[in-house]
């Protein structure tokens, strides 16, 4: 293995246990000692990838990022409407965050007020909503009169809040929470020739989970790690 190859392996690592490490106790609480352990590296390996704890979280945002924009890239290539985009990659977004604790952490640290990270997962899902909503517009799917404003306020409030209820429950992000959202949501959006179309759960709920196969275009992909025993040193 070259030295860039291991280099690359171990910066994958720390990113993997800090998203543990801050999933659990939060970006004030997390110490740089249980990141570095969690990836069996000392800190001073730590150190030589980033420079303080800041730079670990938006490591962390960075990648889930990577991960979300993964998700949408991967469903528009599908060409389907965009409200079936929209239902198809809120699917996935749940599926990463049930899997991927990278993904968790990233939305974790974009609502933490100790810690804005940067990229803001919130606000880049938020972004996604509206351009789709515009897009449906476009394709003349939306109903007389409705405010494109509100619906992606009501979409990303909805959406976001399965992400911060499927922290102690993760039934909030199973695509049966999914779908009976958007069996409520999707009559109200679309007109009826495009709702005829649509399948509030997902066009991949006749087969694999929709987010299957996306973590391995992710740098550093899932992860089996688990973090640390809390006896282990600081």
């Amino acid at each position: 293995m070259s030295k860039q190859e291991r280099a690359t392996r171990t910066r994958c690592a720390l990113i993997r246990s800090a998203a543990a490490v801050f999933e659990r106790h939060g970006y004030v609480q997390a110490r740089l000692a249980l990141i570095s352990s969690g990836a069996g590296v000392s800190t001073g390996a730590l150190h030589f990838h980033f420079e303080n704890k800041a730079a670990v979280a938006a490591a962390v945002a960075a990648e889930a990022s990577r991960s979300l924009r993964a998700v949408s890239c991967r469903i528009r290539r599908r060409k389907s409407t965009a409200l079936q985009a929209l239902t198809d990659t809120s699917h996935a977004l749940a599926d990463l965050l049930r899997r991927d604790a990278v993904t968790r952490a990233g939305f974790r640290l974009s609502c933490d007020g100790d810690r804005i990270a940067e990229p803001d997962l919130r606000a880049e899902w938020q972004s996604f909503v509206r351009e789709l909503l515009d897009e449906a517009a476009d394709e003349g799917a939306l109903v007389d009169g409705v405010s494109r404003k509100d619906m992606a306020a009501a979409i990303v409030a909805a959406t976001t809040g399965f992400e911060v209820l499927g922290r102690r429950d993760p039934e909030w992000l199973s695509p049966y929470s999914l779908t009976g959202f958007w069996q409520l949501m999707l009559p109200r959006l679309a007109v009826p020739e495009a709702l005829a179309l649509l399948n509030p759960a997902g066009a991949d709920a006749a087969g694999a989970g929709p987010g299957m196969g996306l973590l391995a275009e992710s740098v550093c992909g899932a992860s089996q790690y688990s973090e640390p025993e809390p006896t282990a040193r600081f």
